[in-house]
């Protein structure tokens, strides 16, 4: 684990004023979709100030994942999926980088894209070329739904539109209506 556990006070707080994470917690497919979100922070916060992935990851799960920030109740994230996007999307920005051109026939590299539909882009597209576990049309509709909260504008078309085509050339098979073994998905 990247973050030693920390003291609360009887009432849940930190000594920082958050609160510790809620026990039994939300369903799995809450915690992944609060992981892509917290991700998506994570990366905005490294492309605006380059810093150890480790270090933001871990100050992240320490601070932030399942608390209560300025008000706002945040689900409890699933820590796990949260670091290997973070940590993914930083490994691997080349092979983001071609995938991203590859959907957007060559219009605009994918570093002159406004920095928050970036991250999110790149996330996405580096779990669906790296984390088979999760269904394709899960991540892409998570992301999607992301950009709705962020933009008004025509930007969740974009990377809807630039996830389906990465999802279509990395899970081929998956997108097509058949599973991994060829078998029809559900």
């Amino acid at each position: 684990m990247i973050a030693a556990d920390r003291p609360t006070d009887p009432d849940g707080a930190d000594p920082d004023g958050t609160t510790a994470p809620r026990r039994g917690g939300p369903p799995p497919t809450a915690r992944r979709s609060a992981a892509r979100l917290a991700a998506v922070q994570a990366l905005y916060q490294l492309s605006l100030n380059a810093g150890p992935v480790n270090q933001v990851i871990g100050e992240f799960r320490a601070h932030r994942l399942g608390r209560t920030l300025d008000g706002d109740d945040y689900v409890e994230a699933d820590p796990d999926l949260f670091a290997q996007v973070v940590a993914g999307v930083s490994a691997r920005k080349a092979e983001i980088a071609r995938l991203f051109a590859d959907a957007r026939d060559g219009d605009r590299p994918i570093d002159r894209i406004e920095p928050l539909l970036r991250v999110l882009m790149e996330a996405g597209i580096w779990e669906l070329a790296a984390h088979p576990a999760a269904p394709a049309r899960v991540v892409l509709g998570d992301y999607v739904d992301l950009a709705h909260a962020f933009f008004d504008g025509p930007e969740p078309g974009m990377v809807n539109a630039v996830l389906d085509r990465v999802a279509r050339r990395v899970r081929a098979d998956e997108m097509a209506g058949t599973g991994p073994a060829g078998l029809p998905s559900d």
